[in-house]
């Protein structure tokens, strides 16, 4: 039901934009994991620390391809944030 849409940003797109295409992409990523996990009639209170460092990794993963993509297609303003990225 979840899937992960390509990475394509608006070239035009505001920093409130993007943060908003990047959450609901995060949150695409959490309802993917959800799914793919099983169990969904369960509340969120019966996962497990486990799964829920699993949940919280896919949506770290997602923020970290889309905002590299980001870089890359701004690469002249991105000095920052490539040096976040790459610790």
């Amino acid at each position: 039901m979840f899937s992960a849409s390509p990475i394509t940003t608006e070239p035009g797109m505001t920093d409130e934009e993007w943060q908003a295409h990047v959450t609901r992409e995060a949150a695409k990523a959490i309802g993917k994991w959800l799914e793919g996990r099983g169990r969904l009639h369960q509340p969120i209170a019966a996962l497990t620390r486990p799964e829920l460092e699993a949940m919280a990794d896919n949506a770290i993963a997602r923020f970290v391809v889309l905002t590299s993509q980001r870089a890359k297609e701004r690469s002249h303003e991105s000095g920052d944030l490539t040096r976040f990225l790459l610790g």
